[in-house]
């Protein structure tokens, strides 16, 4: 027969994936939770919040939940993985999806120039808000959100690193902003500006990796 403790454990992932199915892709109040795995309140708002502390939730401002960082990381980096492939190809130049990580920027997903004079940061690769476009986006920078809402991209041109240039657009959805597409590279090879040369095509990526994200499974 089964320990104790096992059938603990069991009781405890079933509940807990109850309450992962019963999130889906929306934001559900604790109530709700409890209402649709018939869990008590207490015991679904206290589940909830295990599982959020462990990225499996995230929990909004309103008190809602959603699911959490360890899924739509996942959901971003196979819907950003192809679009960045074809940007680079495009543009031939390193194309990189960003999101924020408290006072840090976290590199998902990095495609590289071919050229052997390149920008490039492997995955994994964390730098302090708000240096760099993608930094300055990412942060909310006034003076960013300004030329965003102008433009619709963010470019930096040697701010982070001397003879590096980059432009960066969001990834939004009716979350917000949740990632940011960057493209970067040495300012030998802009003609214009990192945005007035690729600007457009940073936004198109972006609202196609937006677009993928949001699309229902």
């Amino acid at each position: 027969m089964p320990s104790t403790d096992t059938n603990g454990s069991n009781r405890t992932l079933e509940r807990a994936a109850a309450i992962l199915d019963a999130v889906g892709r929306s934001a559900v109040s604790a109530s709700e939770l409890s209402r649709r795995t018939g869990l008590s309140l207490s015991t679904a708002h206290r589940l909830a919040l295990q599982m959020a502390d462990y990225g499996f939730l995230r929990r909004a401002e309103s008190g809602a939940f959603r699911l959490g960082d360890r899924f739509v990381r996942s959901s971003l980096e196979n819907a950003g993985a192809p679009v960045l492939q074809e940007l680079r190809d495009r543009t031939n130049e390193t194309a990189q999806l960003w999101v924020r990580r408290g006072d840090e920027r976290v590199c998902l997903v990095s495609v590289d120039s071919r050229h052997e004079l390149r920008a490039t940061l492997p995955p994994g690769s964390r730098l302090p808000l708000p240096q760099g476009s993608s930094g300055r986006l990412l942060a909310g920078d006034e003076d960013a959100l300004d030329d965003l809402a102008s433009t619709g991209w963010i470019e930096s041109a040697g701010a982070r690193t001397p003879g590096l240039g980059s432009v960066s657009a969001p990834v939004r959805t009716d979350e917000g902003i949740i990632a940011a597409v960057c493209l970067a590279m040495p300012l030998a090879r802009v003609s214009d500006s990192p945005g007035a040369d690729f600007g457009a095509l940073v936004v198109q990526a972006a609202e196609r990796i937006a677009q993928a994200v949001e699309k229902p499974k």
